[in-house]
């Protein structure tokens, strides 16, 4: 079998240690040397995009966490007419480099649309600065509100940073978080602060073409509308739910992605 080649390597800003790797056409991005994203496995950041904007009637602010590999921006912008903006909030600046160079072309070069302004630093930060801002925000943070590799990403899923990003959205806007796996708690979060919330399980690998089929691991997408003018969102304590999810298995610190 040919070995895995590490191409490129940098820090996330607690010190994590990150790594670009591939073997033939396959990159990586390990976290401590546990696989953080792949080439091969993407169905659920992209289905990530295809549920929020399904939800948003004319979208055309979106926030989105991280860069990734290009996938989720990839599939936002597939979606989103031509006078959209698309902001992305990196964390790790070699991220956002790798993806103008080396695996510039996994997601066809996403970050050289025009409706794509890149901004380096903290997602919540960008959160906080906002006041109905965004049709759409999609975070795809550590594993998720519970599974949380990093202890400083409490504070996007806890009550303050779910308020932060209510406040954030529009009228109708969308918050749409990418979990390993399912998560009561979040879920009544998001129904206390007023939003109509529910989680959605999807394949990791996609659809068949990216040999997800419809078994093996699966994730979890919440998704919290807020309230239209003249709306309320649904009684809290009542969340909807679409059926259970498996936890990813084995590390995987998303959160080196800034996401």
């Amino acid at each position: 079998m040919q070995p895995w080649e590490t191409v490129e390597r940098a820090r996330a800003p607690d010190g994590t240690a990150l790594a670009l790797a591939r073997r033939g056409d396959e990159w990586v991005i390990r976290a401590a040397g546990h696989v953080l994203m792949s080439s091969r496995a993407h169905g659920s950041e992209e289905a990530l995009a295809a549920l929020a904007l399904e939800r948003c009637a004319r979208p055309r602010a979106v926030l989105l966490g991280g860069v990734g590999l290009g996938f989720t921006l990839r599939a936002l912008l597939d979606r989103l007419p031509p006078d959209a903006k698309v902001v992305v909030a990196e964390l790790v600046p070699e991220l956002a480099a790798w993806n103008r160079g080396p695996v510039a072309d996994l997601a066809a070069r996403p970050l050289d649309d025009p409706r794509v302004r890149l901004q380096l630093g903290d997602v919540l930060a960008r959160i906080a600065e906002a006041r109905g801002a965004y049709d759409a925000i999609l975070l795809d943070v550590d594993n998720g509100p519970s599974a949380l590799a990093h202890g400083a990403n409490h504070r996007l899923y806890g009550e303050a940073g779910i308020r932060a990003c209510r406040a954030a959205l529009r009228q109708g806007g969308v918050l749409a978080v990418w979990s390993a796996g399912p998560d009561e708690r979040y879920l009544a979060r998001l129904e206390r602060a007023g939003l109509d919330a529910r989680a959605v399980t999807v394949p990791a690998r996609g659809p068949a073409t990216q040999g997800g089929g419809g078994g093996g691991v699966r994730h979890v997408v919440f998704l919290a509308t807020a309230p239209a003018q003249g709306g309320g969102a649904r009684r809290p304590g009542s969340p909807s739910r679409d059926g259970g999810a498996g936890r990813r298995p084995g590390p995987h610190a998303r959160g080196a992605r800034g996401r």
